[in-house]
């Protein structure tokens, strides 16, 4: 197991995950971060997530890899 964080930026800031989660290899993070972002785009918002990505980091903060939401948003209509 391993404990990861996932941070949400854009060109305006950082929401920072200060609580991390465990997870117990690469696709359960992979996963996580589909999930974690999916719920946010689903959220009753105004935002435009478009320019947002989820920066999923180890306990040292070194970047394991970014999933930007318009991957999971897909193109616009």
């Amino acid at each position: 197991m391993a404990k990861v964080y996932f941070h949400c930026t854009n060109a305006r800031g950082v929401l920072r995950d200060r609580c991390g989660t465990s997870v117990s290899d690469l696709i359960e993070a992979c996963e996580t971060a589909t999930s974690r972002v999916r719920s946010l785009i689903a959220g009753a918002s105004l935002e435009d997530w478009r320019d947002w990505a989820l920066h999923v980091s180890d306990e040292a903060d070194d970047v394991i890899f970014v999933l930007p939401f318009a991957l999971v948003l897909g193109k616009p209509h």
